[in-house]
């Protein structure tokens, strides 16, 4: 920033007004004087009327004669005005905060949206802001309203609701590019809500369930075909040992017992009853 406060960013677009500017004649230089030589006779009650307090965050362009006095805008601090000659006006520096309210658009694939947004601005060159432009504030506002209806009907529902930074910085560059000789820097867009008919939201809903519903279909087919595979393993290792068929058979049986209070009553396998039998015959 230079010692004055401005930025010197897009200082070009001070020529719109600057360099247009002529003198102000024989006449004026005579009502300049006259009200020079008031401010003296009336020394120093006319100082009162004749200096003006700029705030930091403030800058003041002085208008003599109804022409702009200087290229650059006054202050911060204490700047002096000649009485009946010079006028000023005071330009806030500050950023601003812009909200866009909702507006109603149809996507690129007819679906009716409302999408509302935030626009942050500060204005670089008070000249420009006060000369070229009736309103800069209003000016702004209605330009970041329609670039953002123009912006966002060329987008598809999905790119609007996945791209939602990519919108708001193309919407930043467009802004930025047409208010660069309004003396407006434009720092931020953002996108803040974006709403969707009821029945669209349903249709949405039911479609994701849909997919969800899918997905855990598959997986748990997945999950059945890899349990089958270890089971025809289990089944292979049991069969080369009846004795562990028999054990395994007991312990769920054992499980079963332990979850539910209940009797249970199974036949004792023939094998059994054999061996029972030739130990008999054996005593």
């Amino acid at each position: 920033m230079d010692p004055k406060g401005e930025t010197p960013k897009k200082n070009n677009t001070e020529h719109l007004v600057a360099d247009r500017r002529e003198g102000i004649g024989v006449c004026g230089w005579i009502l300049v004087s006259l009200s020079f030589l008031l401010v003296l006779i009336t020394f120093p009650i006319s100082i009162w009327a004749c200096i003006k307090v700029i705030r930091e965050y403030e800058r003041a362009v002085v208008f003599r004669l109804g022409r702009i006095l200087s290229k650059q805008a006054k202050g911060p601090g204490l700047i002096l005005i000649l009485p009946c000659t010079d006028t000023f006006i005071k330009v806030d520096l500050r950023t601003v905060t812009c909200n866009i309210p909702p507006q109603e658009i149809l996507t690129k694939d007819a679906v009716t949206t409302q999408v509302d947004g935030v626009v942050y601005y500060r204005i670089h060159s008070a000249i420009s802001a006060v000369a070229n432009v009736t309103d800069v504030h209003s000016a702004t506002f209605l330009l970041a309203q329609a670039t953002l209806r123009k912006i966002l009907g060329t987008q598809s529902l999905a790119q609007l609701l996945a791209s939602r930074e990519e919108i708001a910085h193309n919407v930043k560059a467009i802004l930025d590019d047409a208010t660069e000789h309004w003396g407006i820097s434009v720092a931020r867009v953002e996108i803040k809500d974006i709403r969707i008919p009821v029945a669209m939201q349903r249709a949405m809903a039911a479609e994701a369930e849909a997919t969800r519903d899918a997905r855990a279909k598959v997986v748990a087919a997945e999950g059945e075909m890899n349990a089958s595979k270890t089971l025809k393993q289990a089944s292979l290792v049991l069969t080369e040992s009846p004795a562990g068929l028999q054990l395994r058979y007991l312990q769920a049986l054992t499980t079963l017992a332990t979850e539910n209070n209940s009797t249970i009553v199974f036949p004792l396998p023939i094998n059994m009853l054999e061996n029972l039998g030739q130990k008999n015959k054996g005593g």
